[in-house]
């Protein structure tokens, strides 16, 4: 859990742990050095420092509202009626961070969707929340959600607007109310400050709450992996064994992760079972018996910073993703058709298939400090 620092005003200030850490343990050693060592040190803190002064100056950038990139269809979220603006995506990046949002002020979206790993909750087969509370499902990645018909890993949200209640309001995730949140929100001036600024008044309402939020999330767009380069024609090349996967994946997994954002979006029951919460998924929603054990096809981008993987992270390498389509793939009564059969890959087809996921992953986003907590 990330140490938060609060002002007088109650806004939360945290420090640039990169530079933090880096500053305490040459301050630490500083005395323990040499002469000769001296310089050495002056030279590390100079550098610290530029590139302390260069990660400030990428937020002072002007604003680039959301665009869609050049290999991605239109997207699915009407930008029209919630047009992303500077103030707005500040309001909402800021609100994505906070832990009021929670019942004891503790648990904020940023601690079970980290960046650094994709907006996932790395290394948790199913994720934690409030008092520790364990859930019954892993994290999906926040990410392209501009293109997503519906959210949650069952679908059971149809309006980005709307998603920021399902959590804030979950008794395993913030077990908080909508009521509670504004009221704390209402008493800060810092928030009435930043709701003027993105709504031209200081009301804080809930339809402007979540408007915020989702100007914050369609933002959060990864698109500059080395797939992408490729696909834009901007100097990248698949290498021998990547552009075999790619053949790989075309043949066996195209059609249900579908390019460029692969996935398309649909509900499947990939033959994973029922599981020890016996999760069935899509069925929770609709209780239609023909969506039992159905989920949300997810994106096959960034897999290299999102294990654990399926809904609930009960494979911690691709390795063991593919064994699964390979021979571990359970007969249901709602088994896709496309695995009835299995998936059936030779070990240098696993190999290159491996090689092409990960062209998938995109190092710039993950860094991306637009997305990252702000002092």
């Amino acid at each position: 859990m990330e140490r938060r620092l609060f002002s007088t005003e109650g806004r939360f200030v945290m420090q640039d742990r990169l530079w933090m850490k880096m500053r305490g343990m040459l301050l630490r050693s500083y005395g323990k050095l040499t002469a000769m060592h001296h310089r050495l040190w002056i030279t590390l803190l100079a550098t610290s420092l530029i590139s302390f002064s260069c990660s400030r100056t990428e937020k002072d950038a002007p604003f680039q509202g959301f665009t869609t990139p050049a290999n991605f269809p239109a997207p699915v979220y009407d930008l029209a009626r919630n047009p992303v603006t500077s103030a707005g995506f500040e309001l909402g990046r800021q609100l994505f961070y906070e832990p009021r949002l929670s019942r004891n002020n503790t648990i904020s979206c940023g601690d079970c969707h980290l960046q650094t790993s994709a907006f996932t909750h790395h290394g948790h087969d199913v994720s934690h929340g409030i008092d520790d509370r364990l859930g019954s499902r892993n994290a999906p990645p926040i990410m392209n959600l501009a293109w997503h018909p519906s959210y949650m890993l069952d679908g059971g949200i149809f309006d980005l607007d709307l998603q920021p209640i399902a959590p804030i309001t979950n008794p395993v995730e913030m077990d908080e109310t909508m009521e509670n949140v504004l009221q704390k929100l209402r008493g800060m001036p810092a928030y009435t400050r930043l709701f003027e600024k993105a709504f031209g008044t200081p009301e804080i309402t809930t339809a402007r709450f979540n408007k915020a939020m989702a100007q914050f999330m369609v933002m959060v767009v990864s698109n500059h992996s080395k797939y992408d380069e490729v696909m834009r024609h901007n100097g990248a090349g698949f290498s021998p064994e990547e552009a075999a996967g790619y053949e790989v994946f075309k043949q066996q997994c195209n059609s249900c992760h579908r390019e460029p954002l692969f996935s398309d979006f649909s509900f499947r029951n990939n033959g994973i079972g029922a599981g020890p919460n016996d999760d069935k998924g899509r069925y929770e929603i609709t209780l239609n018996p023909a969506d039992a054990y159905k989920f949300k096809v997810p994106s096959l981008r960034n897999l290299g910073f999102t294990a654990p993987y399926m809904h609930d992270g009960r494979f911690r390498t691709l390795e063991g993703v593919l064994g699964h389509y390979e021979k571990e793939i359970q007969p249901m009564a709602t088994l896709d058709p496309l695995l009835k059969e299995g998936v059936h890959l030779s070990p240098t087809d696993k190999k290159n298939l491996l090689a092409f996921l990960q062209t998938l992953n995109d190092t710039s986003f993950i860094t991306d400090r637009r997305f990252a907590e702000q002092p």
